[in-house]
């Protein structure tokens, strides 16, 4: 899982107007009445009632399931603290891999696996992927110089790759 410095901003919780600990029958109850409010077909605005109306769907489909939401709840908690990391890297220190639709980026561990995320999780959580010939550009959502947090893919150590505009990302190339 990736967490970014902004990586949940409004949380299902907040969607569907519940507290954290509600229990299932609150978050059933608040779904229903934001389900019918959100509706498309009720509401002149159907753009935004659309998008409201996913969103209310989402939150459902996640916070229903008590596996899924003991598990949203886990990276809501993590986003919102300073995790510790076994060191800070930049941009230019991560390694990119051009795998058709998507870039995958890494960095090697400690341990001899890998930190790994690739371009479609990074859309998800709101940065732009901007390319200039064989460089990689990531734009956060709000322009600012971000961060993201990595977990190794074998171990608990965990890197953070600081992102700002003017660092980049060589692309390898393989078909």
């Amino acid at each position: 899982m990736v967490f970014g410095n902004n990586f949940i901003r409004e949380t299902h919780y907040d969607i569907l107007c519940v507290k954290e600990d509600a229990s299932y029958e609150d978050i059933r109850t608040s779904y229903r009445f934001a389900i019918l409010n959100s509706h498309p077909d009720k509401l002149q605005t159907a753009s935004e009632s659309g998008d409201k109306f996913l969103k209310v769907q989402k939150a459902w489909e996640i916070l229903s399931d008590s596996r899924s939401r003991a598990l949203y709840d886990s990276v809501l908690i993590a986003s919102r603290h300073d995790t510790i990391v076994a060191e800070d890297i930049s941009l230019e220190d991560v390694m990119a891999e051009d795998a058709g639709e998507v870039v995958q980026l890494f960095s090697q561990c400690r341990c001899g696996d890998y930190y790994f995320v690739d371009s479609l999780e990074l859309e998800k959580m709101g940065y732009a992927l901007l390319r200039d010939g064989s460089k990689l550009f990531f734009e956060a959502e709000n322009g600012l110089p971000s961060s993201l947090v990595l977990p190794c893919g074998s171990c608990s150590l965990k890197v953070r790759i600081l992102i700002n505009s003017d660092n980049f990302v060589s692309i390898d190339h393989h078909e």
